[in-house]
């Protein structure tokens, strides 16, 4: 038998990094999911929290395969938008600003968030093809 069929190949280690982070991502997610009841899920709140779980998945898929990384990015004026409405989303209470406009931000983090993933997904599928 040759040698080289026992050894690994030396794509398997950053694999491994890449499940690992895809493992932890997904246990933040059923946290999410255990510990919140029912009816927080009709929250805008939550939404925000599920978009940006997604989108740190994605992004940390990108920076953890260093054949991506340089091809692709994420548009950081769009995540810092998602950002900032998420921030005034989760702080709208506490600076006393009207539920409307508590929607409206949550509903613009959400929205930055999804047009963000979109696009990386996109560049990722013209760069296969």
């Amino acid at each position: 038998m040759p040698e080289a069929a026992s050894n690994p190949p030396s794509g398997a280690r950053p694999r491994r990094w890449t499940i690992l982070a895809a493992g932890m991502l997904l246990v933040a997610l059923a946290l999410v999911v255990i510990y919140t009841s029912r009816g927080a899920f009709f929250s805008p709140i939550a939404l925000v929290v599920v978009a940006a779980i997604g989108l740190a998945a994605l992004l940390l898929q990108l920076r953890l395969r260093q054949d991506l990384s340089a091809a692709v990015h994420a548009p950081l004026w769009l995540n810092v938008l998602g950002v900032v409405c998420a921030i005034g989303a989760v702080f709208a209470d506490v600076l006393h600003v009207s539920p409307g406009l508590m929607l409206v931000a949550a509903l613009g983090a959400v929205v930055c968030f999804a047009i963000s993933g979109i696009i990386v997904l996109d560049a990722l599928r013209k760069r296969r093809t």
